[in-house]
């Protein structure tokens, strides 16, 4: 499918025509597929959609079947007030996604709150447990879906270790009691300033746009204080998602922006510290989304470890 474009970005309309919609805990669910051969699935970041992966889904679908889709909460997919919203669920969903396709194999790549996703399907795999693991393990755990193999493990800036993650200020108030109500009086301008700070190169009119049109959809601001209770997640499960990356037993590849305040060149830090052997691609001046300041290096160096 051809796209016009503004600024060399897909509009929002276009991305959702070349997508469709699944059914999941009865919500509606951004789906799509693009592009031939092995699967590599993308997982978005927090507070953002898949349409942050248009430029590296276009560079890579000649080597791989692109699946996108937007976690709910999140984007296209629905956005429901009284959803218990958890990284569990939306591994869960994820899986859905890939038996909604039909897939068995793939790789990931990941970003942001989308590397926390991705570390739970890394320990279910590692536990032997991708069908569905134990009961009680984690709350919000849904029944299991179709056997599936992760392949090989992409990771772009995020909170890997509670310890090494900075958020910004907009983020911490989120997550305190008064979330909710700063949520619903966030306005275009605080969200631009908040998403110019942490990336080092200047996000255009038309990204910033196009994310603020997505985040606002159904409401959503009105899910955002649910939605960023991952931070706490992260802490409560530390054990088991750090140490789903100590362990792992498949490649895995961390593309960082090194000029991120949020998770970049400290979080590399610790990453070095406690990942056995390593696999890191810093690029350097590059802030919290390479997928958008930096997506020829990001396809680059995932083209390269799959050669």
């Amino acid at each position: 499918m051809s796209f016009t474009s503004v600024d060399g970005l897909t509009s929002i309309e276009q991305w959702s025509a070349s997508g469709s919609y699944m059914r999941w805990q009865n919500q509606q669910i951004f789906v799509r597929s693009a592009g031939a051969g092995e699967a590599l699935l993308l997982i978005h970041g927090f507070p953002t959609a898949s349409w942050d992966w248009q430029q590296v889904a276009a560079g890579l679908q000649h080597r791989f079947r692109i699946i996108c889709f937007d976690m709910i909460g999140f984007g296209l997919s629905d956005k429901p007030r009284n959803f218990q919203y958890s990284i569990a669920a939306q591994a869960d969903l994820a899986e859905a996604v890939l038996a909604h396709f039909g897939i068995t194999r793939a790789r990931v790549l990941a970003h942001d709150y989308g590397d926390t996703v991705a570390q739970e399907l890394l320990a279910r795999q590692l536990e032997g447990q991708i069908e569905g693991h134990q009961e009680g393990q984690q709350e919000g755990q849904q029944a299991g879906h179709a056997r599936w193999q992760l392949q090989q493990l992409f990771l772009l800036n995020g909170g890997l270790f509670p310890e090494s993650h900075r958020p910004v200020l907009l983020q911490t108030l989120l997550a305190s009691p008064l979330g909710g109500l700063l949520a619903a009086l966030t306005r275009y301008p605080r969200f631009a300033a908040n998403m110019q700070r942490i990336c080092a190169h200047s996000l255009s009119a038309a990204e910033l746009n196009g994310m603020w049109q997505l985040l606002t959809r159904q409401d959503g601001l009105r899910v955002m204080a649910k939605l960023i209770a991952y931070m706490a997640e992260r802490k409560r499960w530390r054990e088991r998602w750090v140490g789903a990356l100590i362990q792992a037993d498949i490649p895995v590849r961390l593309i960082a922006g090194m000029a991120d305040p949020i998770s970049g060149a400290h979080m590399v830090a610790r990453y070095r510290e406690l990942i056995p052997a390593p696999d890191v691609v810093e690029l350097a001046g590059v802030g919290h989304y390479p997928q958008l300041q930096a997506s020829a290096a990001v396809v680059a160096a995932i083209t390269e470890a799959c050669a």
